[in-house]
């Protein structure tokens, strides 16, 4: 893409692979992810130079390695859900970013997981870690990352409100109470089903649209999760408003401060391919186009017309 704007703004173009850095890999991609953040850097909400191929999350096989790189191998299966520069056939990336993806998955499984997986990771186990009867809100349950996040949660013991767009997605979500309809009338609903006190945490993918009902449906000193923006950024937080609600909690958090360090990207890459092992959670690829349709993908994104996740495949 060479501008900000809607989906049309993305061109396909050939290219030629520039030179390998002693530390990078070059990863053929089998299937890319797309995820609601491709669209915050398409619209410009998130800063990046221009022009710009979008992307965070792929899955191949390495096809070639600088001189540097130790611990992997021509041939493996590996993903990256780090940066940018995923909507491509072949991409180049730091060693440090990549993963090495397990046997069992597949590589359209690991482009649809690793960066929803890992988000869900994050916000489950090292946001908060809540204990067996605490009570969490999902917002956007049946989608990329509310598809993880809600088993996640309830392997933990904890009890989960899910909400969707729409019943037909709330039906596809298991979980001890799947809900649906306006943000208007949620706070109620959950004052209903929690004797009146509210949830301990709201973990919130939507922003602006649905960001008083989140904070009312939290009970005292609960903690609100804001962890994206899909109907838009959350307007300015007053913390006077904060405190009249009871004295609230809010973070806004990232996955990639979650992965900085090699380490921790391990660490999450582990918990997640764990619960993938166990089958506490999988990848649900509701759609998939080609990677020249990304266009319409981002259309049905954007108006909330998927379910689980989509994979691009190049």
């Amino acid at each position: 893409m060479r501008a900000h704007g809607g989906p049309d703004v993305m061109e396909k173009e050939e290219f030629d692979l520039p030179p390998l850095g002693p530390t990078d890999i070059l990863i053929a991609q089998d299937a890319v992810g797309l995820n609601y953040i491709d669209t915050y850097y398409r619209s410009g909400l998130y800063p990046a130079d221009l022009p710009l191929v979008l992307g965070s999350e792929g899955a191949g096989y390495v096809a070639d390695m600088g001189s540097e790189v130790t611990g992997f191998a021509i041939g493996d299966k590996v993903g990256c859900a780090s940066g940018l520069g995923a909507y491509a056939t072949h991409r180049i990336v730091p060693a440090s970013q990549v993963v090495r993806i397990p046997a069992e998955v597949g590589t359209d499984e690991a482009a649809a997981l690793m960066l929803k997986g890992m988000t869900a990771c994050y916000l489950a186990e090292d946001t908060v870690s809540l204990g067996v009867g605490q009570v969490a809100l999902v917002h956007a349950a049946a989608g990329g990352v509310g598809s993880v996040l809600v088993p996640w949660l309830r392997d933990k013991g904890v009890v989960v409100i899910a909400h969707s767009g729409s019943a037909e997605k709330a039906a596809t979500v298991q979980a001890d109470h799947s809900l649906h309809g306006p943000f208007e009338s949620l706070p109620g609903q959950v004052r209903e089903l929690t004797g009146g006190e509210g949830v301990d945490v709201v973990y919130d993918g939507v922003g602006k649209d649905s960001w008083s009902a989140s904070l009312d449906c939290l009970k005292r000193r609960g903690l609100m999760v804001s962890f994206g923006n899909a109907s838009g950024a959350v307007p300015p937080v007053s913390l006077l408003d904060l405190s009249r609600r009871g004295s609230l909690y809010v973070t806004r958090p990232t996955l990639f401060d979650y992965i900085a360090t090699r380490e921790a990207l391990d660490n999450v890459a582990a918990r997640l391919f764990d619960r993938v092992s166990r089958g506490v959670v999988r990848a649900v690829i509701g759609q998939r186009f080609a990677l020249e349709d990304a266009a319409e993908a981002h259309r049905l994104l954007e108006a909330r017309q998927t379910t689980g996740s989509t994979v691009l495949i190049p």
